[in-house]
């Protein structure tokens, strides 16, 4: 009976909510997961040293591009499952960030301007045909989990944005030495992006803080958290592999 009791206790202890954290900890603890984030990676840290080829550079912005496209996608199926209106009316402005209005072209726009500025044509960009299938599948599976996820899961995944401002002002400090081929006009898209990060990561802890409340909760925001992340870095070795590959053929 002992070793039945015994083994009980254990399994309790394992399957246990967690403890909670309060908000403060909670928001560390979110905030800890920038040691993940692809300002880390390898051809992100090659790109800002001013290693990247043109040929380079021009992959990064059309295969980024496919990403950018995508997000007003995403948003707009966050807002088909909240069923709050205040939620909405906030989380609009990151539509029509992307997408544009009256005389605000739109961070897409501005991307398309970034692709004119490294060399790459408006007809080839949005073709997508230079769109590596890694990047598609990780694209894909980002807006299929809006789809499909509670909204507040979809918001907590946005918070990779905490993360962005820091590798805007890279690029808006290092590209202008290292690629003085890039038409400096081609940066508006990094420069206006830091505000805008600033503005949606408010929200988006707001919400996150006020939703995931026991640890259970917590832990999941973490894992979702981690999800977005490793789409990112996905991104980033699809790219850096198609790059190796598409350098040996042109060698050979």
């Amino acid at each position: 009976m002992s070793i039945v009791l015994s083994n009980l206790a254990a399994y309790n202890q394992k399957h246990a909510d967690p403890q909670a954290w309060d908000r403060d900890e909670f928001e560390q603890q979110l905030r800890a997961k920038g040691a993940s984030y692809h300002i880390h990676h390898p051809f992100n840290i090659r790109m800002n040293s001013g290693q990247l080829s043109k040929e380079e550079i021009q992959y990064w912005v059309a295969n980024r591009f496919y990403y950018q496209i995508n997000i007003p996608l995403k948003d707009a199926a966050v807002m088909s499952n909240c069923p709050d209106r205040e939620t909405r009316r906030r989380w609009i402005l990151r539509m029509l960030d992307h997408d544009g209005f009256g005389d605000n072209e739109g961070g897409i726009e501005a991307w398309s301007r970034l692709g004119l500025a490294v060399g790459i044509s408006r007809e080839d960009l949005w073709s997508l045909k230079l769109v590596a299938p890694g990047v598609r599948f990780a694209v894909d599976a980002y807006v299929n989990f809006a789809r499909q996820a509670p909204w507040q899961e979809s918001v907590c995944s946005s918070l990779t944005e905490m993360f962005a401002p820091k590798i805007h002002k890279d690029r808006l400090a290092n590209w202008p030495t290292h690629y003085q081929w890039i038409e400096p006009d081609g940066l508006e898209y990094f420069r206006s992006r830091i505000s805008l990060a600033e503005r949606d990561v408010e929200h988006g802890l707001q919400v996150t803080l006020d939703y995931f409340t026991t640890g259970q909760q917590q832990a999941r925001a973490l894992e979702i958290l981690q999800f977005k992340l490793d789409i990112l870095w996905s991104m980033l070795d699809a790219i850096e592999k198609a790059c190796q590959v598409n350098s040996e053929t042109n060698h050979d």
